[in-house]
């Protein structure tokens, strides 16, 4: 199904929104945008949605598989307005999003479904759940000039940091954590400061006064938690080419990066197992 706008979907896309997971995906160009709505489509989310400008062109096989809904990711602040619009208009269903040339990534996805997984959570009273954005870079700058290769991605092994998350009188929130790493990390200096965190909370319940800021935190407390207070619960990563590609078509950055690799630089394997054991997602109790 095609929408000519968000509005227009909200009017007559209803069916789209009827059970979830769904997954909402926004193209900010058109790199990678096939294999990103084919591997969330292989997750199992029940209705898999696209919002891309409408000379973009997607695989003839996947038309019927998707709704797609003519939008344009800029400025920045209308893709956050657009998923509290769906948010609103569809309560108490599991939502996940990200851009184009991000994975997702849980616990043993090779063999069970992101609403099997949901399931889970939400039997352990969650509503919400963090994922890391784990920056992934072709191996090659002068064969992949744009930092983006699936066939020869490659990941940091190491160079994750956690720190307390503070309100506004100084004081440590509960369960709240600032996440930095990546490329974010290493090439700091060009990164603004409020985009350096790798955090996401990318899979959420939708419900009436929820509201996505544009730190991908919400104005409910609960969700921007890691676990529950009484045990570790299952969280998530988004493989993503998105800082990558930023750092190598931005003229202030490109020419001071010759190579993302460094000695903490390892394949990437496409497998949940790999993530699990560097660490950068949790199981819980899900085993």
């Amino acid at each position: 199904m095609q929408y000519e706008s968000v509005d227009q979907f909200l009017k007559s896309g209803q069916a789209a929104l009827a059970k979830g997971p769904v997954a909402l995906i926004f193209a900010e160009d058109n790199v990678e945008l096939n294999s990103t709505l084919r591997h969330h489509l292989k997750l199992g989310f029940r209705s898999v949605i696209a919002f891309m400008p409408q000379g973009f062109e997607i695989d003839a096989d996947l038309e019927s598989d998707i709704h797609r809904v003519t939008f344009t990711c800029a400025p920045r602040s209308v893709v956050f307005d657009t998923i509290n619009q769906i948010g609103q208009a569809a309560p108490g269903l599991w939502t996940y999003y990200c851009y184009n040339a991000e994975y997702l990534f849980f616990p043993f996805c090779e063999t069970r479904s992101v609403g099997e997984m949901l399931a889970f959570h939400t039997e352990e009273r969650r509503p919400a759940m963090l994922t890391h954005v784990v920056d992934l870079y072709a191996d090659d700058l002068t064969t992949f000039p744009n930092g983006v290769s699936p066939d020869r991605a490659m990941l940091d092994r190491t160079g994750y940091y956690a720190h307390t998350r503070h309100d506004a009188t100084g004081q440590p929130i509960d369960r709240q954590l600032d996440m930095s790493g990546g490329l974010r990390w290493r090439f700091e200096d060009h990164i603004p400061y409020e985009r350096r965190r790798i955090d996401r909370i990318a899979l959420f319940k939708s419900r009436k006064g929820l509201t996505l800021l544009p730190d991908h935190s919400f104005n409910e407390p609960e969700y921007n938690t890691y676990a529950c207070p009484w045990h570790h619960n299952l969280t998530a990563a988004i493989c993503s080419f998105r800082a990558a590609k930023a750092l190598k078509t931005n003229a202030g950055s490109t020419f001071d990066i010759p190579s993302f690799r460094w000695r903490n630089s390892v394949e990437f394997q496409w497998t949940s197992r790999q993530l699990l054991d560097l660490g950068l997602m949790e199981p819980g109790q899900w085993f």
